[in-house]
């Protein structure tokens, strides 16, 4: 397995850190993490590495920490969140591990450091970060310790202050890691899903989700694909990104698979309901609107039809508003309206009619519209 990220740890000071890599004629970037004990090296001009002085927390505030720097490898390990993070692997090959790590990882057990409450109150997104790594690490079925449910439970609210984008990223992650049914059940049941913790509300149709997750997961659902499984409406969804700060088009596959999760399949021509939708949604945004449409067949569970519908090219429509024109109708509002009717009609060929084909049902629209051709 290879490795996609390494953060490296060591006693010098940043300052001590900076002189050497300066000496070594090592280029370094981004100077924010510094008073945090952190400096940033970009080896061959594209590897970015992490170099973070030993510290201690003088003063957490459930997100932001006043640090102190250190040579005491366990006083830095006591600081992380769980122990399976909190181990250390010396450029020998030693493994230093001061808080059963190694034994936790062969139990499949997710504990956190210490105290689960102090570990919580350090950074609340360790609610989060636990139930990601016990999706990860643990067997499916096992059971969580209580103490660190109560803890969960007892500190929950402290996600409130916690920003929307730190929110999405471990959230996302649970969404669709495995055994992402029953941890978000955990989740509901130690009163997570509110609309200003998660974005989520208390009604979130779990078992939906768990359907739906169950039918498309091994078809690489994006995020929102099962994440609007729990919910109701567009509303929600929207209350949803304001909450978590998801990009555009998370926000816009989400509103399209609410609006057309019960869409019905075509008895003939199974596909035509989807391919319809992608034309009507339009040419601006090209394989983004046939991506969200294939989101539609994946939580619908049609997988059957993803490889058909995925090789499918998306056809242009033939005729252009300056054909129109050319053929006589006045310039003006009803030149979209015209244009929709002969996409509906080339809809209804399955997509076959030629501009030729199309331009001569021209009359026959311009009349049920109340339109006069004038040709040239």
């Amino acid at each position: 397995m290879r490795p996609v990220d390494i953060d490296f740890a060591t006693t010098a000071t940043p300052d001590q850190m900076k002189g050497m890599f300066e000496s070594a004629g090592i280029r370094m970037i981004n100077n924010r993490g510094e008073k945090h004990g952190t400096v940033t090296c970009r080896m061959n001009d594209k590897d970015n590495f992490e170099i973070t002085t030993l510290r201690i927390d003088v003063l957490c505030t459930g997100r932001h920490a006043e640090v102190q720097f250190t040579t005491n490898w366990e006083l830095d390990a006591n600081r992380r969140d769980l122990t399976i993070n909190s181990m250390f692997l010396g450029l020998d090959g030693t493994v230093y591990d001061f808080f059963s790590g190694i034994e936790d990882i062969e139990r499949r057990r997710v504990r956190f450091v210490g105290n689960p409450t102090e570990r919580i109150q350090e950074d609340y997104l360790r609610i989060l970060r636990y139930f990601r790594f016990f999706g990860r690490i643990a067997v499916e079925g096992q059971s969580h310790e209580e103490a660190t449910l109560q803890a969960i439970r007892e500190n929950a609210e402290g996600l409130a202050g916690i920003s929307g984008e730190r929110i999405w990223t471990e959230l996302k992650k649970i969404i669709v890691g495995k055994q992402a049914g029953s941890l978000l059940t955990v989740m509901h049941q130690l009163g997570l899903f509110r609309v200003d913790l998660l974005g989520l509300h208390e009604d979130a149709d779990l078992e939906e989700f768990k359907l739906v997750y169950d039918r498309c997961r091994d078809h690489s659902p994006q995020t929102m694909t099962l994440c609007v499984a729990m919910l109701a409406s567009e509303a929600e969804v929207l209350e949803l990104e304001k909450r978590v700060r998801c990009s555009a088009e998370e926000r816009k596959t989400a509103l399209l698979v609410v609006e057309h999760r019960h869409r019905p399949l075509d008895e003939v021509n199974p596909l035509k309901p989807y391919k319809d939708l992608t034309i009507d949604l339009g040419p601006a945004e090209g394989a983004k609107v046939k991506q969200r449409v294939t989101e539609i067949l994946k939580y619908q569970g049609h997988v059957h039809l993803l490889e058909e519908f995925e090789e499918w090219k998306v056809p242009k429509m033939p005729v252009s508003g300056h054909m129109i024109l050319a053929k006589g109708l006045p310039k003006g509002p009803k030149l979209k309206t015209v244009l929709d009717e002969l996409r509906e009609i080339w809809k209804k060929s399955d997509f076959t009619l030629t501009a030729d084909e199309l331009l001569d049902r021209l009359p026959e629209v311009a009349e049920k519209l109340h339109l006069k051709l004038d040709p040239q």
